[in-house]
């Protein structure tokens, strides 16, 4: 494993909808995105927009803030979506289930710090930071399995 970081400059919400619908493509059971970053950063719109763009049919997706973890079906795995803010210890993650969900469904985790040790090595590290103007982020995304090298590769002409 190498690993490394790169940066995306996204210049407005739609940005990061088209980025998160440009990765969807690319994920599947097994995948794990840890969305980092403050309050109001964007790390529930990317997951609403990647979750929509593998729905079949579309539905309200809203943030899991106060349930902790919503799910969805698809045709060819399950998402777990999960907002990790309202933890307290690590050992809540285990009675969730998402340690399991790593193994089997696409995971969307806000709120990653939470899981202390339970993170997995192999998940895709996603930072959304304010930009300069209201609309603007800074997404730096980090990695250290190869696994994730061909989409870092069409990441890196966005």
């Amino acid at each position: 494993m190498s690993g490394g970081t790169f940066q995306i400059h996204l210049t407005s919400a739609d940005a990061t909808a088209a980025l998160a619908t440009l990765m969807a493509k690319s994920l599947g059971a097994g995948d794990v995105l840890l969305l980092a970053g403050d309050i109001g950063a964007g790390k529930t719109h990317f997951a609403r927009a990647l979750i929509q763009s593998l729905l079949q049919e579309p539905e309200d997706v809203p943030s899991p803030t106060f349930t902790l973890v919503q799910t969805y079906e698809t045709n060819a795995f399950d998402i777990w979506h999960a907002d990790l803010y309202r933890l307290t210890a690590p050992d809540e993650v285990v009675e969730l289930g998402l340690l399991d969900a790593f193994e089997d469904a696409l995971c969307l985790i806000e709120w990653p710090d939470r899981l202390a040790e339970l993170a997995p090595e192999n998940a895709l590290g996603l930072s959304f930071e304010l930009g300069s103007s209201e609309e603007t982020r800074k997404l730096t995304v980090s990695w250290a399995d190869d696994r994730w090298l061909p989409l870092i590769e069409s990441l890196r002409n966005v």
